[in-house]
């Protein structure tokens, strides 16, 4: 047999007397009244009273003043018709410390009878502040979670482990052009779309089954579907938190769009570059071949006179050539290393005036309109590559306007400044004119759009374009410092915008050759320098049959020495790009030192950084463009000579 039960002695009451003293609730007992009783040390911890400053005192005393009122009346109601609203357990009323402060508590009331029938009320009480503390702090830090929510740049959104929609923040709307109340309780399939939206439920059954994270983790790219349908790059991180034992994910979600394309433009860029240096190479090595094609097919034409058909074959040689000159150009416009001859240029008057080039060059079922802004700022640039580029564009458009359409030709100014550079990060901050070209056409499609500037991409059939036009625009644009945009839509036609730096203060002029008669024989003392055999041969040959006394050389180190020994030299005529470590450019300024009065005549198929500061060429410089024909060469060479002041 077990141990017998003991059992309290009701008739001793200090067992009841310890359990109330060591209590952690305060105890209270009151009489009929409301006379305080017992006050327990829990209580005089409670409310910064001590035992003896409470007992005999009103009740009242522990309450602040709008109980007061209320708690006689409590009091007299029960008493009078047995109203037990004070009697229960578990209301929550405000207590009054002994300083003034009140604090929250929960407060229990029960009676009990004395023997002469009066009552006695028994009062627990139990300290809300920490839990109201605790309470107050989950308010507040939930409000802050939801302002950062709410506030954040990238969007968020909360589903359950069922993949239903919680919380879908403000820039989660922005992002999927939903409102919010369209997809709570929405499955989150449908900001997916395929393959994503298929295999998604599985993915969090998996991982609520075998714990298998594949869902879980820090930014990796998927794509979200809009409202629309349209699709757009993000990264997404997903966690996952516990709420009554079941799992919700949250999901941080950031646009890629922006950054996505800035790499694909930074790409292209660094292909078109790549391909510009090549092109360039090529241009040149291409120029001094027809230079000599060119030139010696001329010289045999001058011979072959008297017998008809071989000057025929000869003129037909310098033609082909010529057409070789013209696609050499090009790709030297493309790689930004043409010869510009920038000046101040109003194209709004460029523009008008090309409206009757641009009348007898289009077909009929063209119409032309030009829209010419009269408070267009100066551009600086070379007006007669901005005409061929104008030109280029509008060929382009009438080819993608086979039944007819409209063209029209516009200015503007435009600022750009450093908030602009993820729409357009090649464009510098600062001021531009625009130039736009705009056609009804067929427009492009995003693949052929995509590769519009690259050198010999074309869709016309073959023979009927060189695919160059659009990358001469490019290089052109680019070489001026300023950029080329394209937008187009299938069936709407198609906007190119040349952007070209503004001149916001005085800019002086660099002058243009102005085509005179220029004698075209001479006798003096020309020194020629030119690495490439041919193109050396030639100009010797050229020059001599002028009249002129010539002496080559094959790079600077020997044009320096054949100076040194040669008591008279007129004119140093010199390729830029050279061999031996000394190029054209030093070449003349070494040679200058010695001789003051030296004449110098630069020749070269493109210009460089010595040459030019971005892209412009020094004030009085004189250049003969390779490839070039011996007019070109006799009227330059005279030009040098007769100069007032050596270059």
């Amino acid at each position: 047999m077990g141990q017998p039960i003991v059992r309290p002695d009701h008739s001793n009451a200090d067992w009841l007397r310890t359990v109330v003293d060591t209590a952690v609730d305060g105890v209270i007992l009151i009489d009929a009244r409301g006379d305080v009783l017992m006050f327990n040390p829990a209580c005089e911890k409670l409310f910064g009273y001590s035992a003896d400053e409470v007992i005999g005192q009103n009740v009242k005393l522990l309450m602040p003043s709008s109980y007061r009122n209320a708690h006689d009346g409590y009091l007299h109601n029960y008493h009078v018709s047995g109203e037990r609203k004070i009697i229960g357990i578990g209301r929550e009323v405000v207590g009054q410390r002994k300083d003034g402060s009140t604090f929250l508590m929960h407060l229990s009331v029960g009676e009990t009878k004395q023997a002469s029938g009066e009552s006695i009320f028994v009062g627990i009480i139990h300290d809300l502040t920490e839990r109201e503390r605790v309470e107050r702090e989950l308010r507040e830090s939930a409000a802050r979670l939801r302002a950062v929510v709410d506030t954040a740049v990238d969007g968020v959104i909360l589903i359950d482990s069922d993949g239903i929609i919680l919380k879908f923040n403000p820039a989660c709307e922005k992002l999927f052009r939903y409102e919010a109340d369209e997809v709570l309780g929405q499955n989150v399939r449908t900001l997916m779309p395929e393959p994503y939206r298929s295999g998604h439920d599985s993915y969090i059954h998996n991982f609520i089954k075998t714990g298998d994270r594949k869902i879980i983790g820090i930014g990796r790219e998927v794509l979200g579907q809009r409202k629309d349908g349209t699709t757009f790059p993000m990264d997404l991180s997903v966690g996952e938190a516990k709420q009554d034992g079941s799992s919700i994910f949250v999901g941080m979600i950031h646009d890629l769009t922006d950054r996505k394309r800035t790499e694909a433009q930074l790409i292209q860029a660094q292909k078109m570059e790549a391909v510009g240096q090549l092109s360039g190479g090529i241009a040149h090595d291409f120029n001094n071949l027809l230079t000599v094609i060119v030139g010696n097919a001329e010289y045999l034409s001058e011979q072959l006179i008297p017998r008809g058909e071989l000057k025929r074959l000869a003129d037909e040689i310098c033609s082909a050539g010529e057409r070789g000159a013209e696609l050499t150009q090009r790709l030297l416009a493309f790689s930004r290393k043409q010869l510009l001859r920038p000046v101040e240029t109003e194209c709004d008057r460029l523009v008008e005036s090309m409206h009757k080039l641009l009348r007898r060059t289009l077909r009929e079922d063209i119409e032309i309109a030009t829209q010419a802004d009269r408070a267009l700022r100066h551009a600086f640039a070379d007006p007669v590559q901005l005409e061929a580029a104008i030109l280029n564009l509008a060929l382009n458009a009438q080819d993608a306007m086979a039944s007819g359409g409209r063209l029209t030709i516009s200015t503007a100014n435009a600022s750009v400044d450093a908030g602009d550079h993820n729409v357009h990060p090649e464009v510098g901050p600062g001021e531009y004119v625009v130039i736009a070209v705009t056609d009804t056409g067929s427009g492009m499609p995003k693949r052929v759009l995509e590769r519009a500037f690259e050198p010999f991409f074309t869709t016309k059939e073959v023979g009927k374009g060189s695919g160059l036009g659009l990358s001469m625009v490019y290089g052109f644009a680019k070489q001026s410092n300023g950029h080329v945009t394209i937008y187009s839509e299938l069936g709407l036609g198609t906007t190119v915008r040349i952007y070209l730096p503004a001149v916001l203060g005085t800019m002086q002029d660099v002058p243009l050759a102005v085509e005179k008669e220029v004698p075209q024989s001479g006798s003096e003392t020309v020194l020629v320098v030119e690495d490439d055999p041919f193109v050396r041969s030639y100009a010797v040959m050229s020059l001599e049959s002028l009249g002129y006394r010539v002496i080559a050389a094959v790079d600077g180190k020997e044009a320096l020495q054949v100076l040194a020994a040669t008591p008279h030299v007129d004119l140093l005529f010199t390729d830029v790009v050279m061999p031996g470590g000394v190029n054209g450019w030093e070449l003349a300024g070494l040679a200058r030192k010695e001789r003051p009065g030296l004449r110098v005549l630069l020749t070269s198929g493109y210009a460089l950084e010595t040459l030019a500061a971005n892209g412009h060429v020094r004030q009085g410089a004189l250049i003969l463009e390779k490839p070039y024909r011996k007019a070109e060469l006799a009227r330059l060479v005279r030009d040098a000579l007769t100069a007032p002041m050596p270059v």
